[in-house]
Protein backbone atom coordinates (compact mmCIF):
# COMPACT_ATOMS: atom_id res chain seq x y z
CA UNK A 1 0.00 0.00 0.00
CA UNK A 2 3.11 2.53 0.98
CA UNK A 3 4.03 1.65 -2.36
CA UNK A 4 1.26 2.94 -4.20
CA UNK A 5 1.03 6.10 -2.10
CA UNK A 6 4.70 6.41 -2.88
CA UNK A 7 4.26 6.25 -6.80
CA UNK A 8 0.88 8.66 -6.63
CA UNK A 9 2.95 11.33 -4.95
CA UNK A 10 5.61 10.96 -7.68
CA UNK A 11 3.04 11.08 -10.31
CA UNK A 12 1.49 13.76 -8.66
CA UNK A 13 5.02 16.02 -8.57
CA UNK A 14 6.08 15.66 -11.47
CA UNK A 15 2.57 16.60 -13.01
CA UNK A 16 3.52 19.86 -11.43
CA UNK A 17 6.13 20.48 -13.96
CA UNK A 18 4.30 18.37 -16.83
CA UNK A 19 5.37 19.78 -20.50
CA UNK A 20 2.14 20.51 -22.71
CA UNK A 21 2.28 20.81 -26.51
CA UNK A 22 1.78 23.95 -28.09
CA UNK A 23 -1.39 22.99 -29.32
CA UNK A 24 -2.92 22.42 -26.26
CA UNK A 25 -2.07 25.89 -24.90
CA UNK A 26 -3.31 27.72 -28.34
CA UNK A 27 -6.40 25.32 -27.64
CA UNK A 28 -7.00 26.10 -23.79
CA UNK A 29 -6.63 30.08 -25.16
CA UNK A 30 -9.15 29.62 -27.67
CA UNK A 31 -11.38 28.40 -25.47
CA UNK A 32 -11.02 30.11 -22.60
CA UNK A 33 -11.86 33.31 -25.28
CA UNK A 34 -15.40 31.89 -25.64
CA UNK A 35 -15.63 32.76 -21.59
CA UNK A 36 -15.07 36.38 -21.84
CA UNK A 37 -17.62 38.59 -22.38
CA UNK A 38 -17.93 42.89 -23.19
CA UNK A 39 -17.36 44.68 -19.88
CA UNK A 40 -15.82 42.38 -17.76
CA UNK A 41 -12.71 44.29 -15.76
CA UNK A 42 -9.13 43.37 -16.55
CA UNK A 43 -8.77 40.86 -13.34
CA UNK A 44 -11.94 38.93 -14.66
CA UNK A 45 -10.59 38.49 -17.90
CA UNK A 46 -7.10 37.25 -16.12
CA UNK A 47 -8.94 35.24 -13.88
CA UNK A 48 -10.82 33.82 -17.65
CA UNK A 49 -7.62 33.65 -19.53
CA UNK A 50 -4.73 33.04 -17.27
CA UNK A 51 -1.67 34.37 -16.13
CA UNK A 52 0.81 31.24 -15.82
CA UNK A 53 3.74 30.86 -17.76
CA UNK A 54 3.89 27.40 -19.40
CA UNK A 55 6.09 25.40 -21.12
CA UNK A 56 5.17 23.66 -24.23
CA UNK A 57 6.36 21.11 -26.31
CA UNK A 58 7.25 22.56 -30.37
CA UNK A 59 7.99 19.71 -32.62
CA UNK A 60 10.02 21.56 -35.39
CA UNK A 61 10.16 19.36 -38.07
CA UNK A 62 8.44 16.32 -39.12
CA UNK A 63 10.23 13.30 -40.38
CA UNK A 64 8.97 10.22 -41.54
CA UNK A 65 9.96 8.16 -38.48
CA UNK A 66 9.00 9.94 -35.46
CA UNK A 67 12.76 9.16 -33.57
CA UNK A 68 13.80 11.62 -35.66
CA UNK A 69 11.75 14.55 -34.95
CA UNK A 70 13.48 17.11 -32.99
CA UNK A 71 11.14 18.63 -30.72
CA UNK A 72 11.81 21.72 -28.46
CA UNK A 73 10.62 23.12 -25.21
CA UNK A 74 9.54 26.91 -25.16
CA UNK A 75 8.27 28.77 -22.06
CA UNK A 76 4.80 30.44 -23.38
CA UNK A 77 3.78 33.44 -20.88
CA UNK A 78 -0.28 34.28 -20.39
CA UNK A 79 -0.95 37.23 -21.47
CA UNK A 80 2.09 36.72 -23.98
CA UNK A 81 2.58 40.48 -24.12
CA UNK A 82 1.23 43.61 -23.65
CA UNK A 83 1.27 47.10 -24.53
CA UNK A 84 -0.42 50.75 -24.33
CA UNK A 85 -1.68 52.01 -27.31
CA UNK A 86 -2.13 55.89 -27.66
CA UNK A 87 -3.77 57.90 -30.09
CA UNK A 88 -5.70 61.32 -30.64
CA UNK A 89 -7.10 63.02 -27.64
CA UNK A 90 -4.70 61.71 -25.76
CA UNK A 91 -7.19 57.98 -26.17
CA UNK A 92 -5.51 55.22 -24.34
CA UNK A 93 -5.84 51.61 -25.02
CA UNK A 94 -4.73 48.93 -23.27
CA UNK A 95 -4.15 45.76 -25.29
CA UNK A 96 -3.24 41.73 -23.92
CA UNK A 97 -1.87 38.64 -26.54
CA UNK A 98 -2.53 35.54 -26.08
CA UNK A 99 -1.07 33.18 -28.40
CA UNK A 100 -3.96 30.98 -30.11
CA UNK A 101 -2.43 29.55 -32.96
CA UNK A 102 0.55 27.66 -34.60
CA UNK A 103 0.79 28.83 -38.16
CA UNK A 104 4.40 27.48 -38.50
CA UNK A 105 6.19 24.98 -36.29
CA UNK A 106 9.13 26.85 -34.99
CA UNK A 107 9.96 28.91 -31.82
CA UNK A 108 9.10 31.86 -32.71
CA UNK A 109 5.79 33.23 -32.23
CA UNK A 110 4.24 35.79 -34.76
CA UNK A 111 1.83 38.27 -35.37
CA UNK A 112 -0.79 36.14 -36.55
CA UNK A 113 -0.31 33.67 -33.87
CA UNK A 114 -1.64 35.79 -31.12
CA UNK A 115 -5.14 37.07 -30.82
CA UNK A 116 -5.37 40.83 -29.16
CA UNK A 117 -7.97 41.86 -26.31
CA UNK A 118 -8.59 45.68 -25.80
CA UNK A 119 -9.11 47.51 -22.49
CA UNK A 120 -10.43 50.47 -22.35
CA UNK A 121 -10.20 52.69 -18.68
CA UNK A 122 -9.45 48.47 -17.23
CA UNK A 123 -12.79 47.07 -18.88
CA UNK A 124 -12.75 44.66 -21.80
CA UNK A 125 -14.56 46.58 -24.78
CA UNK A 126 -13.47 43.75 -27.77
CA UNK A 127 -10.74 41.09 -29.00
CA UNK A 128 -9.33 40.18 -32.53
CA UNK A 129 -7.77 41.80 -34.93
CA UNK A 130 -10.52 43.48 -37.07
CA UNK A 131 -11.67 45.37 -33.55
CA UNK A 132 -7.97 46.44 -32.75
CA UNK A 133 -7.20 47.31 -36.79
CA UNK A 134 -10.44 49.09 -36.01
CA UNK A 135 -10.17 51.29 -33.22
CA UNK A 136 -6.40 51.76 -34.36
CA UNK A 137 -8.00 53.97 -37.15
CA UNK A 138 -11.05 55.26 -35.63
CA UNK A 139 -8.63 56.67 -32.99
CA UNK A 140 -5.41 57.21 -34.90
CA UNK A 141 -3.80 55.05 -32.35
CA UNK A 142 -0.04 54.28 -32.46
CA UNK A 143 1.00 50.81 -32.51
CA UNK A 144 4.58 49.75 -32.53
Amino acid sequence: MKKIYYLLAVLFLMSGCATVSLQDVTSTNRQNLLRLSMGMTKNEVLNVMGTETKTAKVVLHQYGNWAETPVENIKINNPYRNEILRGKDNKTFEVLYYVTDVRKSDTNTSEDELTPLVFDNGKLIGWGWNFLNDNVQKYELRIR
